[in-house]
């Protein structure tokens, strides 16, 4: 899931070094400070020796506004290495190539980057990139689990792929530049409440079918569910998503289930729910499905002008899973209401068991389905919250900030 641009949390006012070796994928990092940047951290890029046979300074420089760091000794002083390590709050080498591995594992000191390896207390992530058979050589995977096992580093890829021109497909392409932000973002994320956590979203809509080709549904994206996992998963927590059918890539990191219908999502949550300490049930469940769907395509010069539909009721997929929780589960449920909003979402909250339901007006151009924005009013103990409009990816960690204070007063 693409992360939005524009300076937020957690990346916005963070220092992040961003270590760039020679490999082909060498040409991905470009993006990764831009897009770094535009989330609004402060990126310094060391690039080593080789990495200059595969991209420029200059390219970095535009994108970050910052000067590319190349040299170990230089006129600022023959500590820049010491300044970088310690200013640091992450280290990201991408790509990690077998010769930064092999003198990151040795503890070498022969450049800016491995130096400021040394240095820095940070958390580091090193994104490895090469050719399948480099990554499958015993020392290299020796090398990889030293620095993972002995020095802690976080190891992201390779992962599988085709590689470079003339080479087969296999694992050794350096992983894509929004899955990079995404664990900076968890690594940049303090630990809290949620940390360790294990969390349940329920998320998009749910699709009813007809007949083989057509089905009933809504306009539900998604988005606001994805956009609660990735938060989640950034927090530190475990996140099972159970998500019906949508066109938006799923959220790094997370476990995905895909359903179609709402018996399918009413299953896959009761079976998950015992297993949580949070559930978030977003998605946009149908209420009602076909009673008696057809086991072939209806045509109109077939079966005429009229198709009558009796509905029956599908099963309510919250107050099914609520009941199967632990002791001290927190429950948040949604409202998207056409009328009486507030009334509406207390009864919610009362009936269902909630202890904290999300409500939003179906009315609303800028805010619910298929939008990047939402406005929404917090109900649970006490008075209701009313937001701003904001994006469904801030709405996101207002809720989960209501859930870990939750969380916090149970334990």
């Amino acid at each position: 899931m693409t992360t939005p641009d524009g300076p937020r949390p957690p990346w916005a006012g963070r220092r992040v070094v961003l270590g760039v070796t020679g490999g082909i994928a060498a040409y991905k990092s470009i993006l990764l400070a831009r897009r770094l940047t535009r989330l609004g951290a402060e990126v310094d890029v060391v690039l080593s020796r080789s990495a200059r046979e595969f991209v420029t300074p200059l390219g970095f420089e535009g994108v970050t506004g910052r000067p590319v760091l190349t040299e170990l000794f230089s006129v600022e002083g023959s500590a820049r290495h010491i300044r970088l390590g310690r200013e640091a709050e992450v280290v990201c080498v991408a790509p990690a190539t077998a010769d930064l591995l092999a003198r990151a594992a040795q503890g070498r000191a022969d450049d800016l980057l491995t130096t400021t390896l040394l240095v820095t207390r940070a958390p580091v992530l090193l994104c490895p990139a090469m050719n399948d058979r480099m990554w499958a050589h015993p020392q290299v995977q020796e090398n990889a689990a030293h620095c993972r096992d002995a020095l802690g580093y976080r190891l992201l890829g390779p992962a599988e792929g085709p590689l470079a021109v003339g080479e087969a497909e296999g694992p050794g392409r350096m992983v894509e530049p929004d899955a990079i932000v995404a664990h900076l973002g968890r690594l940049l994320t303090p630990a809290g409440p949620l940390t360790g956590r294990r969390v349940l979203i329920t998320s998009g809509p749910t699709r009813e079918p007809l007949d083989p080709v057509r089905y009933l549904g809504n306009r539900s994206s998604g988005r606001m569910g994805f956009a609660l996992a990735a938060a989640a998963w950034r927090r530190g927590a475990e996140v099972v998503v159970v998500s019906g059918p949508t066109e938006l890539p799923p959220p790094i990191g997370v476990e995905l289930h895909r359903v179609e219908t709402a018996r399918e999502m009413s299953q896959a949550a009761a079976e998950r729910m015992p297993e949580v300490d949070a559930a978030v049930f977003a998605a946009a469940v149908a209420d009602y499905r076909p009673e008696d769907p057809s086991d072939r395509k209806r045509k109109r010069s077939r079966d005429g002008e009229s198709w009558a539909v009796t509905l029956t009721a599908n099963p309510d997929v919250a107050a099914t899973a609520i009941p199967l929780g632990r002791l001290g589960v927190v429950t948040v449920g949604f409202a998207l209401e056409t009328e009486a909003l507030l009334e509406n979402a207390r009864s919610k909250r009362e009936t269902k068991g909630f202890d904290l339901v999300v409500a939003n007006s179906a009315g609303a151009s800028d805010a619910g389905f298929g939008t990047d924005t939402n406005r929404v009013t917090l109900v649970g103990e006490g008075e209701p919250e009313s937001l701003p409009l904001l994006t469904k990816d801030e709405v996101a960690e207002r809720i989960w900030d209501r859930v870990e204070a939750l969380l916090e007063a149970r334990s």
